[in-house]
């Protein structure tokens, strides 16, 4: 459904995808294919520019700035993600937490919450309490479990099968891997 109203971006039809700056993409395209399940579409790179503002002007950062590579993942049906290998000399590890404001997290649909959480359990990959069912509220019917990369990135798996309470009387429905055309 294309945008038709004068509110937001013209002709906005989406998200493509997110963008996530990695410490070393080796380790960050192993976990996403191997472990969670995505798959790889393409690599590229290095972009940077050792004598101009290129990579100041285009992407906001230190002007000496450089992407070592980048990759394209697919995760299921749905949106895409987009790794970075950068260096930089302004460069910062950020340890965020999930109530640091700025801070985010991927959220990836599955059918069966507990299925995933015993395949992460085996994978050795530490996940937070849960999964937790919501019992209460519009979020109701969904439940949530929340882990965190190798280095760092917060994820969490959710799954509502059923559908969630506030769908009953919504005006807007939110998208979901369940029903991508709707």
């Amino acid at each position: 459904m294309t945008n038709t109203t004068n509110l937001g971006l013209p002709g906005l039809l989406g998200q493509e995808h997110t963008g996530i700056t990695v410490p070393d993409l080796d380790e960050a395209l192993d976990f996403f294919v191997r472990i969670v399940g995505c798959r790889h579409a393409h690599t590229f790179g290095p972009i940077g520019d050792d004598e101009g503002d290129f990579m100041q002007q285009a992407l906001g950062t230190h002007p000496r700035a450089r992407i070592r590579r980048a990759a394209l993942i697919r995760i299921g049906h749905g949106s895409n993600l987009e790794l970075f290998e950068y260096e930089a000399p302004d460069q910062r590890r950020l340890e965020q937490k999930n109530s640091d404001i700025g801070a985010f997290h991927v959220g990836l649909y599955v059918e069966d919450i507990q299925a995933a959480k015993a395949y992460l359990d085996a994978q050795g990959i530490a996940t937070r309490l849960g999964p937790l069912p919501i019992t209460e509220g519009p979020n109701a019917g969904q439940s949530i479990l929340y882990f965190q990369s190798p280095w760092g990135l917060q994820l969490e798996v959710i799954s509502y099968p059923g559908g969630m309470a506030y769908e009953k009387t919504a005006e807007t429905i939110l998208w979901s891997p369940r029903f991508p055309e709707k």
